[in-house]
């Protein structure tokens, strides 16, 4: 997050020096300041995903040595009796590190819209004189957010494998288990929950007004980030939870939740799309 204040700060804040060493003009930087941004926020996003990716590789890699493994011998193991495993503090926190990073690189692509109207607003009152903190600490409020539903998550996923309905490899294995999940996710598309939280997501400016306009100030712009994830997260909690069905790990599933996501908060016809897919999975 340091880093990421400061790539959006001297992008948003630049408007504070009067003029750019090596004679560029302060207004030459500013009509390239939504690239600044936008690409900052692209590099953040690639690089969660090339963790995840890595990951998922990584596991995948070590699933035929796991499955060549003599059950048999292990205390308590058989062939028929999945190896679930019992979790330490240190595994929590692997797990919760990877909800997190994975949660950045499927939420902030959604939110580059709102990020960048912020953007464009500290820009132009810092033109003005005026005092405005960048864009920067948006992000990391919106960031908290989904971090704070990352160990959510990571909570649940530690709940239904002790429960027995989650493999290792992070996979339902219950079908009754997953027919839930599917039914659930459905029926939630069509909620006044759903679409209130995705109007909000929708209409970025429309929220904003709604909570007192934009905020000047760190605490005031961590806030505002900090409630606009909360409001992605009542959009599409159950989204995530289809992980739980498709594989935590499983890659498509996650790019396909990602760009399910964007769609349905950035097309004209976004919501049509989410009480369609609501009605897909529901039938599934």
């Amino acid at each position: 997050f340091r880093f990421l204040r400061a790539v959006l700060r001297t992008a948003s804040g630049a408007g504070r020096d009067h003029t750019l060493s090596g004679g560029f003009a302060l207004s030459s930087l500013l009509k390239r300041e939504p690239l600044v941004v936008g690409a900052a926020l692209l590099t953040i996003a690639l690089l969660a995903w090339a963790y995840v990716v890595g990951l998922a590789a990584g596991m995948n890699a070590a699933s035929p040595d796991m499955a060549g493994m003599d059950m048999q011998a292990m205390p308590g193991m058989n062939m028929t009796e999945p190896n679930f495993r019992a979790w330490t503090p240190a595994l929590f926190v692997f797990m919760f590190s990877m909800w997190a990073v994975m949660m950045v690189g499927m939420m902030l692509p959604s939110a580059v819209p709102m990020i960048l109207i912020y953007t464009q607003v500290a820009r132009q009152a810092t033109t003005l004189g005026k005092t405005f903190v960048s864009a920067g600490w948006f992000t990391t409020g919106y960031l908290l957010a989904w971090i704070v539903f990352s160990f959510l998550a990571t909570s649940a996923q530690w709940a239904l494998e002790q429960a027995a309905l989650l493999s290792p490899t992070m996979v339902s294995v219950s079908p009754i288990f997953g027919g839930i999940v599917l039914i659930a996710a459905g029926f939630y598309q069509f909620t006044p929950v759903k679409d209130a939280c995705l109007a909000r997501c929708r209409a970025p400016l429309s929220f904003v007004q709604q909570h007192g306009g934009f905020k000047g100030d760190a605490y005031g712009a961590t806030r505002l980030g900090a409630l606009h994830g909360f409001y992605c997260i009542g959009c599409c909690w159950v989204l995530m939870a289809l992980l739980f069905v498709g594989g935590v790990m499983n890659i498509l599933w996650i790019a396909g939740l990602m760009v399910f996501i964007l769609l349905e908060k950035v097309l004209p016809g976004g919501r049509y799309l989410s009480l369609l897919a609501g009605f897909a999975v529901a039938s599934a």
